[in-house]
């Protein structure tokens, strides 16, 4: 892949902080929670995010 543009990187570092900020609170979403079937719920999307910000970040390699 080329080179990104500024506004490509920007709109990229915007992309990883939205998904980095999910991750966390489905995180702590989780772990505030005594439904053990909400919590592996909040913890597959809080997987799910992980996987998007690191399919983003690897766009920066």
């Amino acid at each position: 892949m080329g080179q990104l543009s500024e506004k490509e990187l920007s709109a990229l570092n915007d992309l990883l902080a939205d998904e980095e900020l999910l991750t966390k609170k489905f995180k702590m979403l989780a772990s505030h929670t005594q439904d053990a079937e909400i919590r592996q719920k909040y913890e597959r999307i809080s997987e799910q995010h992980q996987g998007h910000f690191n399919a983003l970040y690897e766009q920066l390699r």
